[in-house]
């Protein structure tokens, strides 16, 4: 009865109009039909069906924008004369798209129920599927295999799927058919086999349901292939979860990796226990911010060219850090912790009185944002592979910088024997200078992975002091092999315990087990060697 009263309405709409004219063939006069006006600023939500099913069968760019604003909840009417406006950005738009200079009090909301509003989102939804942009053709064939959306006919999908180029949207759209011929008890088995093939080669939940569906088949031969697709398919989806959680934690890994190595380079050569290695990498990460700041619009250059800003700019706090504080306090450790953890907290209260308490949010450049997608289900997050690569570039050039240089070498002789060095002409305090501040630029560069997945603030460093500790003694102390290893086996460890026991829970079982650990290996997987380190 309601179909047959819409469409009663929609009747009288279209005898109210001019003669000659239809609102289908000239969508600017549509949109001045009474009849619809005051469908849609009728004061019953039940009065807005007239208009849905008159904007239904209009594909103009007008229609769109309408539906799409009745959808969004952005449809105004003038209470006295039921002009239509459209809100966007706080401005009240005219159906042309100009601003109409009205007044918020003058108009009232026209507001849809869940019924309409799920029809409008059918109607939308059909006409992204002829879209141009293939973007928009893929989301909308995704769609229509979500759990509870209206489904189309058989005849309108094959027909879809015969015009479609796109290969992914072509994949959706065959498996959507799929799941609507799974639904269909008559169908002959060879068009339910074709339907087992579509839906082992979707992946989505929606044709897992269809496949089961399919498996309770009476027919055997349907039944024992959509039993060996749900098989194949939960073992693709297992492996793809042991995928997803290495390289989650190669990616926690890689940033506990850079977060680390500068701790190493310093606790192993010097013995300082640096508690303000974290805001070293909380003022790489603000410099990351600031160079967005400088250059808007352009992130990627920002990002460039804060990886050697922020490793001068930390290195630099770092050998002041040294000279003025840390060079009076050697063999006393307990006072250079104390030290560098009063240093910690007037860079902290540094940040909150310069840039304020409150976090910022750095830009990601385009090709760091979204993912790749590897197989059926396997997606790889653009923003941390580049980390990954990045850790893995600065480990090799500090590893190179320690194995091939002057430098490194004086480093390795201060570790390893810092008497022995100093009698060989060695100047241990030039050495330690540099050191400190090679390691406080690289928790700088830290500090620029981290400002790409996580917000800037003044405490940002705190959530990694304990974790780059734990890596430096995990992997032996003054080990860059180690740290590394270290680090990628504990971000590892930590992203296959979280499903089970909670971020919070798995980060205590890791501080047990190296605790345990250090019981057994007190100078970690890969022991410092020389005299010094007592070998």
């Amino acid at each position: 009865m309601r179909t047959i009263r819409s469409l009663t309405l929609l009747g009288v709409v279209l005898a109210i109009a001019p003669a000659g004219v239809s609102p289908a063939a000239d969508a600017g006069r549509t949109w001045l039909e009474d009849g619809i006006r005051a469908s849609l600023s009728g004061s019953k939500v039940k009065d807005r069906d007239l208009a849905i099913a008159a904007l239904s069968g209009d594909a103009s760019e007008p229609s769109t924008r309408l539906l799409s604003a009745l959808l969004d909840g952005a449809l105004y009417c003038d209470k006295d004369s039921g002009a239509v406006f459209i809100q966007e950005n706080g401005v009240f738009l005219d159906l042309d798209g100009k601003d109409a200079g009205v007044a918020a009090a003058r108009l009232k909301k026209s507001a849809v129920d869940n019924k309409q509003r799920k029809e409008i989102a059918a109607i939308l939804n059909r006409r992204r599927l002829s879209d141009p942009d293939p973007e928009k053709r893929r989301t909308a064939s995704a769609a229509l295999m979500e759990i509870g959306a209206p489904e189309l006919e058989r005849e309108a999908l094959t027909a879809l799927i015969q015009a479609e180029k796109d290969p992914a949207t072509a994949k959706n759209l065959r498996t959507a058919l799929g799941i609507r011929l799974a639904k269909d008890a008559d169908g002959d088995t060879e068009t339910l086999l074709r339907a087992v093939e579509w839906l082992s080669a979707g992946g989505q939940p929606p044709a897992g349901l269809a496949l089961e569906l399919l498996a309770a088949s009476p027919r055997r031969e349907v039944a024992s292939a959509a039993a060996d697709a749900l098989y194949w398919g939960k073992v693709g989806r297992d492996w793809t979860a042991i995928a997803e959680t290495t390289f989650f934690g190669l990616s926690l890994g890689s940033i506990l990796v850079l977060a680390a190595i500068g701790l190493a380079i310093t606790f192993g050569v010097m013995g300082v226990i640096n508690m303000a290695h974290g805001e070293l990498i909380m003022i790489g990460a603000y410099v990351a911010w600031g160079m967005q700041r400088l250059l808007p619009g352009n992130s990627a250059a920002a990002l460039f060219l804060s990886v050697p800003a922020a490793f001068l700019i930390a290195g630099a706090i770092g050998m002041v850090m040294e000279r003025g504080i840390i060079r009076f306090l050697y063999s006393r450790p307990l006072e250079t912790l104390l030290a560098t953890f009063g240093v910690s907290l007037i860079l902290q209260q540094a940040v909150r009185s310069i840039f304020s308490p409150l976090n910022r949010a750095v830009e990601n450049p385009a090709f760091m944002s979204g993912m790749w997608q590897i197989g059926r289900s396997f997606n790889v997050t653009r923003g941390r592979f580049y980390i990954l690569v990045f850790s893995a570039g600065v480990f090799f050039l500090i590893y190179a910088a320690l194995r091939w240089t002057r430098l490194g070498l004086e480093v390795r002789a201060v570790s390893q024997n810092r008497a022995i060095a100093r009698a060989l002409g060695v100047r241990d305090a030039r050495v330690d200078a540099l050191t400190f501040g090679m390691g406080s630029g690289v928790a700088g560069l830290a500090g620029v992975a981290l400002s790409q997945i996580t917000n800037v603030g003044p405490n940002l460093g705190q959530a990694y002091i304990v974790d780059s500790f734990m890596v430096v003694v995990f992997g032996g102390v003054g080990n860059l092999w180690g740290a590394m290893i270290g680090g990628l086996i504990l971000g590892i460890a930590n992203k296959a315990l979280e499903p089970f026991s909670g971020a919070m829970l798995s980060r205590i079982f890791i501080l047990v087990f190296i605790i345990l650990f250090i019981q057994k290996r007190p100078r970690g997987l890969f022991p410092q060697q020389g005299r010094a380190a007592e070998s």
